[in-house]
């Protein structure tokens, strides 16, 4: 098995559940904020709240199509790119595939389509209901998969027999270490996400037209939802970062570049590292700061990458993955606070902005896309060369397929994802370019 092969179905397989998990991150995000809309308009008489879901209900419809679509690959990749997988943490996978699944089953299938196409058909607080259900539909389906991933992190609640992990403790398997955190990164993530795309559309809104009483609802939504999230996702990242130094000493010394074991660890805000030489080029360096995530010994001795056994994750791809989650971050609670304190005397209307804020605010629309991406990164790459962390190592579940063929498929996904985006695209720009169809009304009801 060359390293070729093997990166070629890293990349693939990161290519596929990275596509899958940025439409995820919208249809969760989206979920709750159009509940938060429907129940604006139950407590409300102002139309605008109705006006906002109704536009925003088809953005998440896009978004529901999508992750589907997009959750096929990742499974299929999971069996071609990995075959020997399964048959190792089957055990443990199984069941909390399955329950991802059936709550896809139940909650999209019984609930989405009311919820999308019944609302002539039902009450308002029945239709309510509906929308509820289905946010807690898909923020369960994906919460299982969370497990799973989180599992992988730090396997707990499960033994290693003969190569095979069977479970044990089904209460330490769901309540692992990163489970918590991980979960909250998605809750999160998904919530910036929601809130940079109603700040950005509402934005490119407002170049257009002065914004109505929906698309000034929907601004506001977005705006007080990332100066939360910008808090929420500094504790959990300072959370997420302490699991690492308790589990994965390789993950917590890559993202440090700190190489020599019991040197007085530096704060590296950015390098270059070079592995082959285990020395950082051109480091700019905050001396003596960076000791509190890096994992320690009996002794109390910082553990480095000379101590991991040639078995170190890509510490480049480690290292900056993680400064571009910092930097989304920064970027994020800049733009969002900055925001509110121009406009907390104006009514929250961003038509007030300068051109050039509101320039920045519309580029900053899927910047939760690359929050969500650079964490991804991060994780799966700072676990290699393991899969399962500590025991599964990647060279001992992935095929024996050729290069050239992993390059042709990594070519063809591209292709179709890039296909996808761009219909994508296409569509939000045609409804924030001419709105919506009201619903008809039947019986008195909308």
């Amino acid at each position: 098995m060359t390293n070729l092969n093997l990166w070629l179905s890293q990349t693939q397989f990161f290519l596929s559940l990275g596509f899958f998990s940025i439409f995820l991150a919208i249809e969760i995000g989206l979920a709750w904020v159009l509940l938060f809309f429907k129940i604006g308009a139950s407590f409300s008489a102002r139309a605008g709240w109705t006006d906002a879901y109704r536009f925003w209900v088809r953005v998440f419809a896009l978004a529901v199509i999508l992750t589907l679509a997009s959750s096929m690959p990742v499974l299929i990749q999971v069996g071609s790119l990995w075959p020997a997988l399964m048959d190792k943490i089957g055990d443990v996978a199984g069941p909390l595939l399955a329950g991802a699944i059936l709550t896809t089953f139940i909650f999209k299938s019984c609930f989405l389509g009311a919820m999308l196409f019944g609302q002539r058909y039902v009450s308002e607080r029945i239709h309510t209901v509906l929308v509820l259900m289905v946010a807690v539909g898909v923020t369960a389906a994906a919460g299982w998969l969370t497990v799973l991933l989180a599992w992988m992190q730090a396997p707990a609640g499960a033994l290693l027999v003969d190569g095979q992990y069977a479970a044990v403790e089904w209460g330490d398997i769901v309540l692992n270490p990163f489970a918590g955190w991980m979960f909250g990164l998605l809750l999160v993530v998904a919530a910036l996400t929601a809130a940079f795309l109603l700040m950005g559309v509402s934005v490119r809104q407002a170049f257009r037209h002065p914004l109505v009483e929906g698309e000034h609802l929907a601004f506001r939504t977005g705006l007080f939802a990332a100066m939360a999230g910008v808090v929420a996702l500094a504790v959990a990242v300072a959370g997420y970062g302490q699991q690492v130094a308790l589990h994965q000493p390789g993950k917590a010394a890559a993202t440090a570049a700190y190489w020599h074991s019991g040197v007085q660890p530096d704060l590296v805000l950015a390098a270059w590292p070079d592995q082959a030489r285990g020395v950082n080029r051109a480091a700019l360096l905050w001396h003596h700061a960076g000791g509190r995530w890096l994992s320690h010994d009996d002794k109390g001795v910082p553990i480095g990458l000379d101590r991991i056994s040639g078995m170190a994750p890509p510490v480049a791809l480690t290292f900056w993955s993680f400064r571009l989650v910092l930097a989304a971050w920064l970027a994020m609670a800049v733009l969002a606070w900055g925001t509110f304190w121009r406009l907390r005397k104006r009514q929250y209307d961003p038509g007030v902005l300068s051109e050039t804020w509101r320039r920045i605010v519309a580029g900053m629309t899927f910047s939760g896309w690359v929050l969500g991406l650079a964490i991804m990164c991060h994780m799966l790459f700072g676990l290699a060369p393991y899969a399962v962390n500590g025991a599964i190592t990647l060279a001992e579940i992935v095929g024996d397929t050729s290069p050239n063929v992993l390059m042709a498929g990594l070519a063809a996904y591209v292709l179709v994802y890039a296909v996808l985006l761009y219909g994508f695209f296409q569509l939000l720009t045609h409804i924030v370019r001419y709105g919506v169809v009201p619903i008809a009304r039947r019986r008195g009801r909308a």
